[in-house]
């Protein structure tokens, strides 16, 4: 649990955020507009849709400690040679190619969790969980710079710290997943014990509401996509929109550190939760109170409001894509995950691009790209309605 947990935190919470608290270093210390920040970040994006789809397709990867250990040095390496040189392009190659590595090691660490910890209590929730540990850490090194330091050490604590995990998780171990069992799974409790190899479950043919399944898997990738759209606005820019001369210097760092601490444990409160609540429903709830997180810190200047919306935000955005892969899990079936992982990198993609034109000079450089995030995911929560409203159709149906 120690290694795939600190596998996810090398992955996730460096290899893939670490550039977020970054960001406003960047801005003040190179010639980094906001308009090439976004395009870093999208491209940290693209490589990380490629790696998804390339690990989905391509088993070997998911399963070989020798690729878990080369795309982790990789990771490392791109995070090093960030100060290098003050070149955009040079920089835009190296978070594609950390991108690709980050997804890469987060789909092993994913199989791990799922086929060797579904047995342990809530496992896999805290693997996931240091997703949130990994972004804690990356907010304490920049905060314990302080606001006059280098971003040049800043990547170089950030290559540090995934070289300390690498060592942790070189000996995850590799293995194959039990695609037979995946196939024929259609509740996400079925999903969790054949992936991990405990059970092969016969297909449920549900006569009655074939077409309802489908539309309600269509509204659930449309709902998915359009959080990945949004949430990637607030955790690419969120730091940066709280850095300003305006604010208590430590507030954003401050803020990111909050994040990554409310992620922790809301992977494992979002799946008790979803024992006692139609999952649905809690979907929608969930990117509600995310749609405050993220529209927060654009409408409020207060300290107060930042640091609530970095509780609002970082309990929510993990849960969310935990909640909506098992649903889609229980309405088609394991393709779900591949379809659902590629519009969500497909919709994180397109995040920076989309405010890109938004982004202007001075002190509210990213203040109407987080509103336009927030509206982002809140189309999206309404697009998840029509999810609860077929449970409870059929709920009634049944009774």
């Amino acid at each position: 649990m120690l290694a795939a947990t600190t596998a996810m935190v090398i992955a996730m919470g460096v290899g893939r955020f670490a550039y977020t608290p970054i960001l406003p270093l960047m801005h003040g210390q190179t010639d980094l507009d906001a308009q090439g920040a976004a395009a870093l970040a999208t491209a940290n994006y693209l490589g990380y849709l490629v790696g998804a789809v390339a690990a989905i397709f391509v088993t070997t990867l998911a399963t070989r400690t020798v690729v878990l250990r080369t795309t982790a040095l990789l990771l490392v390496a791109s995070l090093a040679l960030m100060p290098v040189s003050e070149s955009v392009p040079l920089w835009w190659i190296l978070r594609f190619v950390a991108g690709v590595m980050s997804a890469i090691i987060f789909v092993y660490a994913v199989r791990v969790a799922h086929q060797e910890l579904s047995g342990t209590r809530n496992g896999p929730g805290w693997v996931f969980g240091g997703v949130g540990v990994g972004i804690a850490l990356s907010g304490i090194c920049v905060l314990s710079l302080g606001s006059t330091g280098s971003w040049i050490t800043a990547w170089l604590m950030m290559a540090v710290l995934a070289a300390v995990g690498t060592v942790i998780a070189w000996w995850l171990p590799g293995g194959r997943t039990p695609k037979a069992a995946l196939a024929d799974a259609t509740d996400v409790s079925d999903v969790d014990e054949a992936r991990a190899g405990k059970k092969t479950v016969a297909v449920v043919q549900d006569d009655s509401f074939p077409v309802d399944r489908r539309r309600r898997f269509v509204w659930l990738c449309l709902s998915y996509f359009l959080e990945g759209v949004g949430y990637i606005v607030a955790g690419t820019f969120i730091v940066a929109a709280l850095s300003t001369p305006a604010l208590p210097s430590w507030l954003g760092s401050g803020a990111w550190i909050l994040v990554g601490l409310a992620i922790f444990p809301s992977c494992v409160f979002w799946n008790w939760m979803s024992k006692k609540v139609a999952r649905p429903w809690l979907l929608v709830t969930a990117l509600s109170i995310q749609t405050v997180g993220v529209a927060l810190p654009a409408l409020s200047a207060a300290p107060a409001a930042a640091l609530l919306a970095a509780v609002l935000f970082g309990g929510t955005f993990v849960g969310i894509a935990s909640m909506s892969l098992a649903e889609g899990a229980a309405l088609i079936g394991a393709r779900a995950a591949a379809i659902l992982t590629a519009l969500y990198g497909v919709g994180q993609v397109l995040g920076p691009i989309v405010v890109t034109p938004l982004l202007s000079t001075g002190p509210d450089t990213y203040a109407r790209a987080l509103e336009v995030g927030a509206m982002v995911v809140a189309v999206g929560a309404l697009c998840a309605v029509p999810v609860g409203r077929a449970v409870r159709r059929r709920s009634a149906a049944e009774r």
